[in-house]
């Protein structure tokens, strides 16, 4: 399996490389909405400690294995399967903050190609992480100002509107266009096998509109309102942690 990882990943340094600068770009984004958030509110945010590398391990684990779950959608291509592998990123993100989110999300994906290798010289892998961050950001930034239930359901509502244009844009702009030079066929017979589905899609824009939009939009859909609904029993967890993690920032500060 390793063997086949590295072949892949000789195989395509162009999209490695790109994959590499798109997890670099979700990392920085989290750090200077964390570091905002710390100015804004005076609280002191710690790095990496043993509770947080904890969580991402077991999370990412979690992550790891919901990923191969996939539900096809009857509305859309085979290729299009839906998951709820998000969700343990989405929690640690509201625990901890969005850089926890955006390392069980890169944890998560390098898991499966470490197990699974790649069949889609990495487009499916970075379609994943960049549709998965265009959610767990949103959410755990907002989240991060005030945590509470209220916080927590516009938060969600924000980042289901967000991976929804998110996941249209990339799949229209990048990911289609890169599925059609991997597979070696033009771009409209993806977009035929969108047209055998439903008769109304014909172009990329309607392909987009019916197929790619409604399953990110979907996607966002369910994990919010799982998000919300097990919101109360996660609560104390959530507000433990935080606790635990200002007391324990602030005893390295004093020591």
């Amino acid at each position: 399996m390793k063997n086949n990882l590295l072949t892949s990943i000789a195989e395509n340094t162009i999209m490695v490389a790109v994959f590499v600068l798109l997890i670099a770009a979700m990392f920085l984004i989290a750090k200077v909405a964390e570091s905002y958030v710390q100015k804004k509110t005076g609280e002191n945010n710690p790095g990496m400690n043993t509770r947080k590398i904890v969580i991402i391990g077991i999370f990412s684990a979690i992550s790891a294995v919901l990923m191969l779950f996939e539900i096809p959608m009857p509305f859309a291509p085979s290729f299009y399967k839906l998951d709820l592998s998000d969700l343990p990123a989405v929690i640690g993100g509201f625990a901890f903050g969005p850089m926890t989110g955006v390392m069980i999300e890169f944890m998560k994906i390098l898991l499966n190609l470490v197990l699974n290798g790649t069949s889609t010289a990495f487009i499916g892998e970075l379609a994943n992480f960049i549709v998965g961050c265009s959610y767990v950001l949103p959410a755990s930034i907002i989240y991060i100002f005030k945590k509470n239930r209220q916080m927590a359901f516009i938060s969600c509502l924000t980042a289901t509107m967000v991976i929804t244009i998110v996941g249209s844009s990339l799949n229209a702009f990048y990911l289609l266009p890169a599925f059609a030079k991997f597979f070696g066929m033009p771009l409209d017979a993806l977009i035929a096998m969108g047209t055998t589905i439903n008769p109304a899609i014909n172009n990329m824009f309607t392909f987009v509109l019916f197929a790619v939009a409604p399953i990110n939009l979907l996607k966002g859909g369910v994990i919010s309102f799982i998000t919300i609904i097990v919101y109360k029993q996660l609560s104390p967890i959530i507000k433990n942690a935080t606790i635990v993690s200002r007391r324990k920032a602030e005893a390295e500060s004093e020591a």
